[in-house]
């Protein structure tokens, strides 16, 4: 696993082990991170379920300007904190060892980009989307990473289906924070 591009381009990322890890592939890296590429520089970023961090990490590598990561495995916060001292990215990020939905309840900062790639089958994805809306800044954009039998909501309040991309077993939902319709005719 390693950082595609950007200021820490190349550099390799250390993951955990284990049966029920599953570091994103390069493949679906890329494609989120062209799907995104636009909103990336200059954006406040969540990775939530961060695992490695891989995620967060090339976002800040692409110019994001600061990213919080979230996980309650403290193997998986050690290794973000690894991982962000080898690529010299310490300064902009923020490392959290708690519980993601507890997070979602509990914090008062907002983001223009989430990623969630949570375990899968669980249901978490449906517990915390209706959470996310009120931590993203308008026109923010979420990316979810999915097995591709489960079919997440069209809408979770005020964020809104953009599209779904599929890459192998993996889908990708990208959902939109935009304002409420009420006065728009």
């Amino acid at each position: 696993m390693r950082v595609i591009t950007g200021q820490a381009r190349g550099m390799k990322l250390i993951t955990l082990e284990g049966d029920d890890v599953r570091p994103t592939t390069d493949m679906v890296k890329e494609a989120i991170f062209s799907i995104i590429q636009f909103s990336v520089p200059g954006a406040k970023v969540l990775d939530l379920f961060a695992g490695s961090g891989q995620l967060g990490i090339e976002a800040l590598s692409r110019g994001a300007s600061s990213c919080t990561f979230i996980d309650r495995n403290k193997a998986a916060v050690d290794a973000v904190r690894e991982n962000l001292a080898h690529c010299k990215l310490v300064d902009s990020a923020k490392v959290e060892n708690t519980d993601s939905l507890n997070f979602l309840k509990l914090t008062s900062a907002k983001y223009d980009i989430a990623f969630l790639d949570p375990p899968y089958r669980q249901g978490i994805l449906d517990k915390a989307m209706p959470l996310l809306g009120r931590v993203m800044n308008e026109g923010a954009v979420a990316v979810c990473e999915h097995e591709k039998e489960y079919q997440p909501a069209e809408s979770y309040g005020d964020l809104k289906l953009r599209k779904r991309y599929k890459y192998g077993k993996i889908m990708l939902s990208v959902y939109d924070k935009s304002s409420s319709d009420v006065n728009k005719e």
